[in-house]
């Protein structure tokens, strides 16, 4: 069946109206691939519709970036032109899309994946990731599917089944949409309560392959889907959002873990990862395949190596139930429980918001210019929370949530 543009229509104004939650007179930033073209037109129609001053729009072409790491010189392939840097800070208080869905997930198969992880503008990252930790932009993650993505999940260039698998996921399939949000963030809301009042000291994962304890801080909080500015002004960063999550402390993180779904990571697709950590820190990795890109993010900087996410998801997640690997970390990592390694959120940590970057760091909240997810959890992974007297208290079993 094919996708109308009534509902492509809809989708723009999901993303503009919950998902960025642009208000009237804020810019509007856009960074998208160019085969997004099409669709980014339908959301810059409805970013003027909500109000927004000016909407900028920036093409990335993968293909451009391919050629550069092929060809350009070693030294300055991860180069960020100073006017990007400045671009991306002109946002502060604005809002801000980030729209994606790959070209070809394959496209980067054939380069070096060391030189494809060195080609990341780290500064431009570092400026965002910042931005996002202190809450300074109201903003949102989105896909959109292209005709190599489909080929990627299903074998054959369905365009038309990867939209309508979107589509649900985000639930454009409700009769209100804006009220089904807000029934599903008030219920990440509730979840996320549970686990604020509990205080666990700690996670324990244990699965194949798995037996990973996460330290929390005592102030750890967590979040949903619903986030809120510095100023007050609620957005959704992630359609789809299924998870509840909160940063660890970076210098806690002990014992192995091992993916339970394969990780887009700069183009090339990682499979069979699995890490080892020492006092928060991942001190031997292994992979099946895309292991050098995975060794090259982890040496970017101090940071890298650790931890600055835990997340929980269950079975009861929209993206799970499509029962299909999307090849897309925003669909993955909202199918099941995860973890990221690189920059944490002050958000995440009570009393943290005015420390200095190095003040953070001092205070176990992993500082760096990457945040990469992958995906940890499932039906053969139990998780439970560990009080600081080490009694266990099951929070997960055979996907299904346990507290209560």
């Amino acid at each position: 069946m094919a996708v109308s543009g009534e509902q492509l229509d809809a989708y723009a104004r999901l993303i503009v109206e919950v998902g960025c939650n642009v208000q009237p007179g804020q810019d509007f930033g856009i960074s998208a691939y160019v085969e997004h073209a099409p669709f980014v037109h339908r959301v810059v129609r409805e970013g003027y519709a909500a109000g927004a001053r000016h909407v900028d729009v920036l093409y990335v072409d993968e293909q451009l970036r391919k050629t550069v790491v092929e060809v350009g010189p070693d030294g300055d392939l991860g180069y960020t032109p100073p006017w990007l840097v400045e671009r991306r800070k002109a946002f502060d208080g604005q809002a801000y899309l980030l729209l994606r869905g790959h070209p070809d997930p394959t496209m980067f198969d054939d380069v070096d994946g060391e030189r494809l992880a060195r080609s990341r503008r780290q500064e431009e990252d570092a400026v965002w990731l910042r931005q996002v930790s202190d809450r300074r932009v109201n903003w949102a993650l989105v896909s959109c599917p292209t005709e190599g993505w489909a080929r990627t999940v299903f074998g054959e260039p369905d365009v038309d089944r990867l939209w309508e698998a979107v589509f649900r996921t985000v639930r454009l399939d409700e009769p209100d949409p804006v009220a089904a949000w807000r029934e599903h963030t008030d219920r990440l809301e509730q979840r996320s309560a549970l686990m604020n009042e509990r205080r666990f000291d700690a996670l324990r994962f244990r699965g194949p392959g798995t037996d990973l304890t996460v330290g929390l801080h005592p102030g750890s909080i967590w979040q949903g889907a619903r986030d809120v500015t510095a100023w007050g002004q609620e957005h959704v960063a992630n359609l789809p959002s299924e998870e509840i999550y909160t940063t660890p402390h970076a210098g806690r993180t002990e014992g192995r873990v091992r993916s339970t779904m394969p990780l887009v990571l700069s183009g090339r697709i990682v499979t069979g990862l699995e890490m080892r950590f020492e006092g928060g820190r991942v001190v031997e990795t292994r992979a099946d395949e895309g292991l050098e890109v995975v060794q090259a993010q982890l040496a970017t900087d101090e940071g890298a190596a650790m931890l600055g996410e835990v997340a929980l998801v269950d079975g009861t997640s929209r993206v799970g139930r499509e029962g299909f690997v999307f090849f897309d970390t925003l669909f993955d990592e909202n199918a099941t429980s995860h973890i990221a390694y690189g920059q944490g959120f002050t958000s995440s940590v009570e009393g943290t918001e005015e420390l200095s970057p190095e003040e953070l760091a001092d205070h176990g909240v992993s500082q760096s210019s990457l945040h990469t997810d992958f995906m940890i959890g499932g039906p053969a992974v139990e998780v439970d929370g560990l009080t600081a007297d080490g009694d266990a208290v099951p929070i997960l079993r055979d996907n299904a949530w346990q507290l209560g």
